[in-house]
């Protein structure tokens, strides 16, 4: 796993912190819960800081802020567990991303499998992404996490996906090709 410098990045004038993430608010996003697992312990949060970034290798994007008391772990352990959620998984959405909950609070609440890396995946997810960390890119507050996806597993009965948008839980139905 390769690892980048941190740069500072300097606030540009006039865009302040709070008008950066109202407008950010503004931009719809899915809705996953981010897990790992390994020596570093288990630990779980709500993303929606992700993205693809290639299919050759299969390729995805997981922003972790350094302050997130399990972002150590998912770096030590090297596995990322993706868990694209649908419509039902508001609460366990609402679970992994409380800062007052411990790991098994979490993972006690729903059924998780595992598959390549042993990261624990959603049981019922929309779609799970099972995944290694190939590179480290730090950015500001956050590190950028690029994942080599070893196994994909998508839900034969998922017709909603869950979407984060002005600060609310929307769902997408899977519309007729």
């Amino acid at each position: 796993m390769q690892s980048d410098v941190i740069v500072p990045v300097k606030e540009p004038s006039g865009v302040t912190e709070d008008l950066f993430r109202n407008a950010m608010s503004r931009l719809g996003a899915p809705v996953t819960v981010v897990t790992t697992s390994g020596p570093a312990g288990r630990q779980g949060l709500t993303v929606s800081a992700i993205t693809s970034v290639s299919d050759a290798p299969p390729t995805v994007l997981v922003c972790l802020n350094r302050d997130n008391r399990s972002h150590a772990a998912f770096i030590q352990n090297g596995v990322v567990g993706i868990s694209l959620l649908s419509r039902g998984h508001e609460g366990i959405a609402g679970i992994f991303a409380s800062s007052r909950r411990t790991p098994d609070e979490k993972f006690t609440a729903a059924a998780w499998r595992t598959d390549v890396t042993g990261a624990p995946l959603l049981a019922d997810a929309l779609v799970t992404l099972d995944c290694t960390i190939a590179h480290i890119h730090a950015a500001s507050t956050h590190d950028v996490l690029f994942c080599t996806v070893e196994a994909i597993h998508v839900h034969p009965t998922g017709e909603t996906g869950l979407s984060w948008f002005n600060r609310q839980f929307h769902t997408l139905p899977l519309l007729p090709a």
